[in-house]
């Protein structure tokens, strides 16, 4: 029987020359078991406080999670975070900043580094500026305490949601804070007390647009980490009982000699002895099987925790036998830009500029800095922040680059000095108290 031919390249009538489809959004067999997210404000709001609990627990159990959440904020804040800009007003900061601390364990930069491990674990760090005569103090409030059952619809389009009121127009306008002490357990039952937004700071890394509340940033890694901890329990239990030296007693034929071991219920065998056993009786040693290929399934689920986190997996594992300076530096690169990412897109903005603000309003207002111009030109008064230097396996190279670029005229003693901790004139200060001259002045 003779087929038709069809010419496969020639268009069929009322056919369509292409299907768009995304199989990411495919029913059937492929797309069963893939889960879905709704709204970003509804879906953080939810599932928030579970990841948060969650998240601490990983951090304050999981070694590796400790190690990575550690590390990034190391990275992220090393020695402090640093201004730059008019010299009184900078003068002025760093004498606040030992004293910002409203519970005076820390200083300013201690304060940071506790907002980014806050941020980190928690997905959210709430602060709050107390004005004092002497200066801004800023204390640091535990995100749970940010009112997340304070959700309502308030009059004029003015509503709350999880304890962030907000005005019509979609502006924030206070904060509802549960009272709380440090000896409390559980979760107060007092009323929360609505605190100006003026007096707030909310700081989080957003995931979409409509968030209110932070999320954790281990929610990627908090199921694959527990897994990973129920394996390793369960090698290192493996372990154990391959190590000890068990055996069974068997009587083959029930009618052999008399028994060896004296009719003992649970007999065991002492080092260095030798036993005889009658005719019919045998041991069988136990032999338990092992996992086969645990260091390479070790690493995948390392390494994907690694990536949940967005970090080179040493900075997870510390492991670095498979590592060379080649590879740690390009490793590395990636994980610095998201590093800047957050320094400058949510620590700057939502953190270091509104505080910077705060302080040098109270320096002009009280008199100890000297700005006439600072109602009309308050601009000229911004701070700019200077992260700190990364850390350099070979610092040679690292001053050779620094010496370069100030020959080129690219950066500024006064940069290079703030990336390393240090204020420019206390530095200078110093070096003219210890007798120090240097060869050429250079920029800054």
């Amino acid at each position: 029987m003779a087929f038709p031919f069809r010419n496969p390249f020639r268009r069929r009538d009322g056919a369509p020359m292409q299907t768009r489809r995304f199989d990411g959004a495919a029913g059937g067999r492929r797309g069963f078991g893939i889960g879905s997210f709704g709204r970003v404000g509804s879906e953080t709001v939810l599932a928030g406080p579970t990841l948060r609990n969650r998240a601490r627990y990983q951090a304050a159990n999981n070694p590796w999670i400790a190690n990575a959440t550690a590390n990034i904020v190391g990275a992220m804040v090393g020695a402090g975070i640093e201004p730059t800009g008019n010299p009184d007003a900078v003068a002025y900061w760093n004498v606040w900043a030992d004293s910002a601390d409203a519970e005076g364990r820390t200083d300013v930069r201690g304060l940071v580094a506790a907002v980014v491990l806050s941020m980190i674990v928690d997905g959210e760090a709430v602060l709050q500026i107390i004005d004092a005569p002497e200066g801004p103090r800023v204390r640091l409030i535990p995100a749970e305490l940010l009112d997340e059952a304070m959700t309502r619809e308030l009059s004029d389009g003015r509503f709350i949601v999880s304890g962030v009121e907000f005005n019509a127009d979609g502006t924030r306008a206070a904060y509802y804070i549960l009272p709380n002490r440090p000896t409390d357990v559980f979760a107060t039952t007092g009323n929360p007390i609505r605190v100006p937004a003026s007096e707030i700071l909310h700081i989080y890394k957003p995931i979409g647009a409509g968030q209110v509340r932070g999320v954790s940033w281990l929610a990627s890694i908090i199921l694959p980490a527990n897994e990973l901890d129920q394996l390793v329990d369960a090698l290192a239990m493996g372990a154990k009982v391959a190590a000890m030296f068990a055996g069974f007693i068997t009587n083959q034929n029930a009618v052999g000699g008399d028994d060896p071991f004296d009719g003992e219920s649970q007999p065991s065998l002492e080092p260095g002895t030798l036993v005889r056993l009658g005719g019919g009786w045998d041991i069988k040693f136990a032999a338990p099987g092992q996992v086969q290929q645990v260091e390479p399934l070790l690493k995948h689920g390392l390494r994907q925790l690694a990536a949940g986190l967005g970090i080179p997996s040493h900075m997870l594992d510390g492991d670095l036998s498979d590592a060379n300076y080649s590879s740690l530096r390009a490793g590395l690169l990636p994980f610095r830009q998201r590093m800047e990412q957050v320094q400058y897109h949510v620590l700057v903005p939502q953190l270091l500029n509104p505080i910077w603000n705060r302080v040098v309003a109270h320096g002009v207002v009280s008199g100890e800095i000297a700005a006439p111009d600072y109602e009309t030109n308050p601009r000229a008064y911004r701070a700019e922040w200077i992260m700190p230097a990364a850390m350099q396996v070979d610092p040679q190279k690292q001053v050779n680059a620094d010496i370069a670029e100030l020959k080129a005229g690219l950066t500024s003693r006064r940069k290079l000095v703030a990336q390393r901790g240090w204020a420019l004139a206390d530095l200078d200060a110093e070096l003219q108290a210890e007798g120090w001259k240097p060869e050429a002045k250079s920029n800054g």
